[in-house]
């Protein structure tokens, strides 16, 4: 059976990182979509002071009311969990269910910045106000949990500055997460990345799948045929 992805990337990335795992999608029939959002990639040039959590939300709603698609499989890694669960709120009836890879999730009415531990807020401010104010600059990619230096050289030469905004303010959630849409949390655990473990407890509390892949946090990097029988599973 083939499904209907679009799939969201997270932090300083774009939808250039879903280039491999859509490949293995799309060569086992599925259809697929990899939205970049505004302010990231190659809208870059979007960055402004009025990127906020709802610019990134209607991104995604856009694609899916502009396309006419229904009965979407929607996936979100990392912070790009975020972007899922809130537009599963706005409109479950064109989702069939929310996958969230190795995702950032917050309880209703927090920022992201709700899951980092204090130093690191601290030091994401401090970074993009040293660079202007608007945007956070991007770590080095090894951050992500890639050991090849091609994989790191490659997203290394990708990465943009992630909007401030969209860490510092909630998205619009409220309980339960995932707006009636069935979700699955795939835990990355080869290396573990920890900015994300207190998601665990919540996909636990929500009743949602969780599932394990072998694999670093940028697995659709890394391990792109393991993250689409994952995606797929």
């Amino acid at each position: 059976m083939s499904d209907r992805f679009v799939l969201v990337h997270g932090a300083w990335h774009g939808g250039w990182c879903w280039r491999r795992v859509a490949r293995v999608l799309r060569d086992a029939g599925h259809d697929v979509l990899t939205p970049t959002l505004t302010g990231f990639g190659a809208r870059a040039h979007l960055l402004g002071a009025d990127v906020g959590p709802d610019t990134l939300v209607q991104d995604v709603v856009g694609v899916l009311e502009s396309e006419e698609l229904h009965d979407v499989v929607l996936v979100g890694h990392s912070f790009g969990a975020l972007v899922a669960l809130a537009v599963a709120e706005r409109c479950p009836d064109r989702l069939r269910r929310v996958v969230l890879l190795d995702g950032l999730v917050v309880e209703a009415g927090e920022p992201g910045f709700a899951a980092l531990p204090p130093e690191s807020v601290a030091a994401r401010t401090a970074a993009a106000e040293a660079s202007g104010g608007l945007a956070i600059p991007p770590p080095g990619a090894a951050a992500f949990g890639l050991t090849d230096p091609d994989d790191i050289a490659w997203v290394g030469r990708r990465l943009t500055p992630h909007p401030l905004r969209t860490y510092a303010e909630p998205f619009p959630l409220h309980g339960p997460l995932g707006g009636g849409r069935p979700v699955t949390y795939i835990a990355c655990t080869d290396p573990a990345y920890p900015a994300v473990h207190g998601a665990h407890a919540i996909a636990r509390r929500e009743g949602w799948e969780l599932r394990e892949l072998a694999a670093g946090h940028d697995a659709m990097v890394s391990a792109p045929e393991a993250t689409a029988r994952a995606l797929t599973g």
